[in-house]
C-alpha cells in the first residue's frame, strides 16, 4: 500500500499496522454491516488524521469505493495531505449550508489520485461548527452517500473541549480513538471514552500512534493495558 503522508523510515511497518486495523474492522463486520467509521483522538497532535487518511487509502486498495469526510471544520488537514482544492465554495462547511444540497452534493466530492478514492474537505473554517455538525442534514448526506460508497471515514476533531466529534461519533457505526505513545494519558482517554459513553457511540477501540518498538514492554503493557487494540 502507499502511504498518503510519509514521515520517516518506519512507515513499512506503520503500513501493516494500518492493514492489521482494516483486517480488524472487515472481520467485525461479518455479524454487524460496518460502513461509516469515525476517527478522533482526545486532544491535537494525536495522529487522527494520518491514521484517517492511510486507513482510507487501504480500504481502497481493497477495492472499496470510499469517501474520507474531514470533519475537522477547525483545523482540518486532508486538504493538504491529498492536495485537494479547497476554494471558498467547496468543502463540507460549503454543503451543510447549501439549500440544494440534496442535488449538489456530488460537486463537493473530491477524487483523489489513489484509485476508489474520493475526499471531502472542510470548505472554510466556519465560526459555528458544533452547530454544523450537529445539524441534522449531516445525518441525512451521510445516510445518502452510504448508498454510493462501501465505507465512509469520517475525520473528527479531538475530543477534550469540543462537542464536534462526539456529535459526529452518534453518525458512525463504530468509532476509534487514536492515542499518542507516551503522550496521552490514561485519565485522558478515560475522559473521551466516557464522552462517547454519553452519547452511545460504539467505541471499537483505541489505535496507539507513534510507538517506539524498542519502548520497554513492562511500561507499554501496564501503563496503558487493555486500551491498547488494533
Amino acid at each position: 500500500m502507499a502511504n498518503v503522508e510519509i514521515s520517516d523510515k518506519k512507515n513499512v511497518a506503520f503500513t501493516e499496522e494500518i492493514k492489521r486495523i482494516r483486517a480488524n474492522l472487515k472481520f467485525s463486520s461479518i455479524d454487524e454491516e460496518v460502513k461509516v467509521i469515525a476517527i478522533t483522538s482526545s486532544l491535537p497532535g494525536e495522529g487522527k488524521s494520518t491514521i484517517s487518511s492511510n486507513l482510507a487509502a487501504a480500504f481502497a486498495e481493497y477495492d472499496e469505493k470510499v469517501l474520507l469526510i474531514d470533519c475537522d471544520l477547525r483545523k482540518g488537514r486532508q486538504k493538504k495531505i491529498f492536495n485537494v482544492t479547497n476554494t471558498r465554495k467547496e468543502g463540507l462547511s460549503n454543503l451543510l449550508v447549501n439549500k440544494e444540497w440534496k442535488e449538489k452534493y456530488k460537486d463537493f466530492i473530491k477524487q483523489t489520485k489513489i484509485k476508489n478514492l474520493y475526499v471531502i474537505p472542510t470548505g472554510p473554517f466556519p465560526p459555528n461548527p458544533s452547530e454544523l455538525l450537529a445539524n441534522k442534514k449531516f445525518k441525512e448526506l451521510i445516510n445518502l452517500l452510504k448508498k454510493e460508497y462501501g465505507i465512509i471515514i469520517l475525520d473528527c476533531p479531538p475530543i477534550i473541549g469540543l462537542n464536534d466529534a462526539v456529535v459526529v461519533s452518534t453518525y458512525a457505526d463504530t468509532t476509534l480513538l487514536v492515542a499518542k505513545y507516551k503522550s496521552t494519558s490514561i485519565n485522558v482517554l478515560e475522559n473521551s471514552k466516557k464522552a462517547l459513553d454519553k452519547v452511545g457511540a460504539r467505541l471499537s477501540g483505541v489505535i496507539l500512534n507513534q510507538v517506539d518498538k524498542r519502548a520497554n514492554s513492562y511500561y507499554y503493557n501496564n501503563y496503558y493495558g487493555s486500551y491498547y487494540k488494533k
